[in-house]
């Protein structure tokens, strides 16, 4: 897949807008400005987004959804609606007033490269719903249609949909801003043999006629509609806890996620009542680009988390925070995607400490501390990308989604926990939440409510609270954190650098955590017989878990190692597709003057990858080569 400009370009999107003014007959091409948000060509003063309807036919022979959506409207005040459109094929807008219903003109405005299209439609100060009927194309950045070949069975293919940023709108029509919240229901007629489900109420067996009806009766932003249809079964966790998964891997998934009731009682206990029923996770084929996404009562994950040994249930943890942090309170705009981010990221870290010990979790926010150190100094300490209220106007939301919102935003959280006591800390997360249920909030925003709730108009704090927020650079304080299991690490390597073999070091029972701080503390150089006896003794090319070897990979190849891991290397690259693995990767290669293998790779590679994952490589071999 080629980038998302030429994704738009050789879809052909003005060719496309005429295809759809055809079916009006006087629908012009008109330049529109993207209002409030500057992500989104939707006014939210032209009236208020009260509900959704989906009715969809999703085929895997044409790879294209199709149908139509109504929206629901309350208070019009503008005289049309503006709608975000990436791509889509527009086949026919009507408006539905107090008395009758009609088929209106509609415009289609020309793409911008980000952006896409705003599509228009005239609205009347009685209307009261207005449906559009489309549908998607191929190579619809929200959409992976997985080849059967890709998935567990190898029988039946796969589809997901990954909306976040602003890519729910190549696959509906929508207000696609985090800021604009609706309740939807959805009919989805699927191929009988296969299993629909959505971030909403979901089924638990498959129907015989392939048709599936769902309903979120929450206000959710549109980055958090899912989609996914496949070959699928369910299993129950807890009470409140499932997970769904290929049949081959639902043995696994259920053992890997066994603490998944207790998670979320540990995260209640920390942050108030869950609000959205039930929490099941569903695994996806490997080309997920992600971890996990955050939808609401299912949470999409990557196959990488199947360990084998419940080290990588961090990711849970993550993603069932966001049912608070996110899910329940969201960015009112991607400038403030810290408060989706950072906020979680914090509250992963306490949902880890109470499950499993704050060895464990101190550890885990020391590796993320260096992430974000290494990416402070790649964008370098003086980037506006380095704040946490960030400008993104005229800039791809993707920029705002780095280290610098995780791991910063978490450190001030940590900051204001050491500053005003844990206890305090937990009566302002549960307050902050409880007042701005179902709402977005800004930086702007959270920093008055902090000021006010916890801060007590102080002006030391505040003033730092400040800093933190729009200043550019690292966290002004670091947190006290337990170092204690990393500093026998660093007593292992002072031993291998006096000349001590790697088998006089007592490794046994080290975790994920450790393993990532031991590879990433090996000496650096050029010499392959270091790197060759590491590899020997540790035996880290065969490893299973996928944050170990990744880590290693990009070791081995920048410090000479190269054409040693080189085939595990491509190898691994082919099999997964979770972005945060395979940028390290083909950086190290083009790093390492392999630029050469890293394209023959990727060629290779490619048609695995997510839409999202081959435009973040792209502008990688793009760049370096």
């Amino acid at each position: 897949m080629k980038s998302r400009n030429a994704i738009l370009s050789s879809l052909g999107i003005l060719a496309i807008g005429m295809l759809a003014h055809s079916c009006t007959g006087n629908a012009p091409t008109e330049k529109t400005s993207s209002g409030r948000d500057p992500h989104s060509y939707t006014d939210p003063d032209a009236a208020n987004f009260r509900h959704l309807e989906l009715d969809l036919q999703v085929s895997f022979d044409s790879q294209r959804i199709s149908g139509w959506t109504v929206y629901h409207l309350d208070e019009v005040r503008g005289d049309s609606l503006a709608l975000d459109n990436m791509g889509l094929v527009i086949q026919q807008a009507v408006r539905i007033d107090e008395k009758d219903s009609a088929q209106v003109p509609f415009r289609v405005s020309a793409a911008d490269p980000i952006l896409g299209s705003a599509l228009k439609i005239p609205l009347t100060p009685g209307t009261r719903r207005v449906r559009v009927h489309y549908s998607t194309v191929p190579g619809a950045m929200a959409l992976q249609w997985v080849p059967a070949r890709q998935t567990a069975s190898g029988k039946l293919p796969f589809l997901f949909t990954q909306s976040q940023s602003i890519y729910a709108r190549s696959w509906f029509p929508c207000p696609d801003g985090p800021g604009i919240r609706f309740t939807y229901r959805a009919r989805i007629q699927v191929p009988p043999e296969m299993m629909a489900v959505m971030s909403a109420s979901n089924p638990r067996q498959r129907t015989s006629d392939g048709i599936y009806h769902f309903e979120m009766e929450l206000p959710v932003p549109a980055y958090l509609v899912a989609l996914a249809v496949g070959d699928l079964t369910f299993r129950d966790i807890g009470k409140r806890t499932g997970v769904y998964a290929p049949p081959q891997w639902i043995d696994a998934s259920h053992w890997e996620f066994a603490d998944l009731e207790k998670m979320l009682e540990a995260s209640e206990q920390l942050l108030g009542p869950y609000r959205w029923g039930r929490y099941d996770v569903l695994v996806l084929p490997a080309s997920f680009p992600f971890g996990g996404m955050e939808n609401p009562r299912l949470t999409f994950l990557s196959p990488t988390v199947l360990a084998g040994d419940r080290s990588l249930v961090s990711l849970l943890a993550h993603e069932l925070a966001h049912s608070w942090s996110g899910n329940l309170v969201t960015n009112k705009t991607w400038n403030d995607f810290w408060l989706n981010e950072g906020v979680t990221t914090y509250i992963e870290s306490r949902i880890m400490e109470s499950l499993y010990g704050k060895e464990i979790a101190d550890m885990w926010s020391i590796l993320g501390l260096q992430d974000l150190e290494k990416t402070i100094a790649e964008k370098g300490p003086e980037s506006p990308l380095t704040r946490l209220k960030l400008s993104l106007d005229g800039l791809d939301p993707e920029e705002s989604m780095s280290d610098v919102a995780y791991e910063k935003g978490k450190a001030l959280l940590r900051f204001l926990e050491e500053r005003k006591g844990r206890n305090e800390l937990d009566r302002f997360l549960r307050e902050y939440f409880a007042n701005f249920e179902f709402r977005s909030n800004d930086s702007e925003g959270f920093f008055e409510f902090t000021r006010k709730h916890l801060l007590n108009d102080d002006p030391a704090l505040t003033d730092t609270v400040s800093k933190w927020i729009y200043s550019s650079g690292p966290p002004l304080v670091r947190g006290n954190y337990s170092t204690q299991s990393f500093e026998d690490i660093d007593t292992a390597q002072s031993q291998l650098v006096a000349g001590h073999s790697p088998a006089e070091i007592n490794s046994a029972n080290w975790t994920t955590n450790e393993w990532i701080y031991f590879i990433r503390r090996l000496p650096k150089g050029h010499d392959s017989t270091d790197c060759l006896l590491f590899d020997q003794y540790f035996n880290f090319s065969q490893r299973k878990n996928a944050e170990v070897l990744s880590t290693w990979l990009e070791y081995a190849i920048l410090n000479g190692c190269a054409g040693h891991v080189l085939v595990t290397a491509e190898d691994f690259l082919c099999s997964v597709g979770r972005r945060k693995y395979l940028l390290p990767i083909y950086e190290a290669l083009l790093e390492g003057g392999m630029g050469a293998e890293a394209e023959r790779i990727y060629a290779r590679a490619k048609p695995g990858y997510h839409p999202i994952a081959r435009e973040s490589i792209e502008k990688v071999l793009t760049r370096k080569i």
